[in-house]
């Protein structure tokens, strides 16, 4: 999954990214509401981490503007106000949910499952399609009763397709879920993860298409 984490306190996002970033997501951090909307503008993300109290402004009119954009982007807010009518006024305006600092980082990672299962419809962590069952969270898949684990980048791909199986995915929009705007990958590094990838699956009754010129696609056949 890829992040954008709109976050002043550069220590308090470091760590937060580092900690994504070992569970193997894509985290790109903004220091201010200019900056993020400078990744929006370029990039889609899955899931945005937002603090209320930014130098340039207040996240809460970042909030506000992001939802009247009509985009559905989850938001989880990350704030120090602790009133009951702080948090209601942040739900209101289309947040998520919200997280009070200061917090543990295994509740804030848990809280990001929730809310992307939530996107999703689901209120279960583990997909299976067809004879393939796919766990993010324990970071493995199973074919026939054999469990494999998965490298970070090959997790968050197999993530992204077999959300949408059938969809065909660009090369460049694969690139953007599995790396940062920090990262100096081509889009072939793709084609090394897809190869991976189709290894790991091979006997089962998921396939990873190429079409040429279009991307790829996961396909249950």
């Amino acid at each position: 999954m890829r992040f954008l984490l709109v976050e002043d306190n550069e220590e308090l996002g470091a760590a937060i990214a580092s900690r994504m970033s070992f569970d193997g997501h894509v985290v790109d951090h903004a220091l201010t509401i200019a900056d993020a909307s400078g990744f929006l503008e370029t990039g889609e993300y899955d899931l945005i981490l937002l603090d209320i109290m930014l130098p340039d402004g207040d996240g809460r009119s970042f909030l506000k503007a992001h939802r009247n954009s009509q985009s559905d982007t989850p938001v989880i807010v990350l704030t120090a106000r602790s009133q009951v009518s702080d948090r209601i006024s942040m739900l209101d305006l289309g947040a998520d949910d919200y997280v009070t600092k200061p917090f543990d980082h295994a509740e804030l990672q848990a809280r990001c499952r929730a809310v992307l299962r939530r996107k999703h419809g689901t209120a279960q962590t583990v997909v299976t399609l067809g004879d393939v069952t796919f766990d993010p969270v324990a970071g493995h898949i199973t074919v026939h009763g054999t469990q494999t684990f998965l490298r970070n980048r090959e997790l968050r791909l197999l993530e992204v397709l077999i959300t949408a199986p059938g969809q065909i995915f660009p090369k460049q929009k694969l690139v953007d879920r599995l790396f940062s705007y920090d990262d100096d990958v081509s889009e072939n590094a793709v084609e090394v993860y897809i190869a991976r990838l189709r290894k790991h699956l091979e006997g089962s009754c998921l396939t990873i298409t190429t079409h040429r010129g279009l991307g790829y696609r996961l396909d249950n056949v």
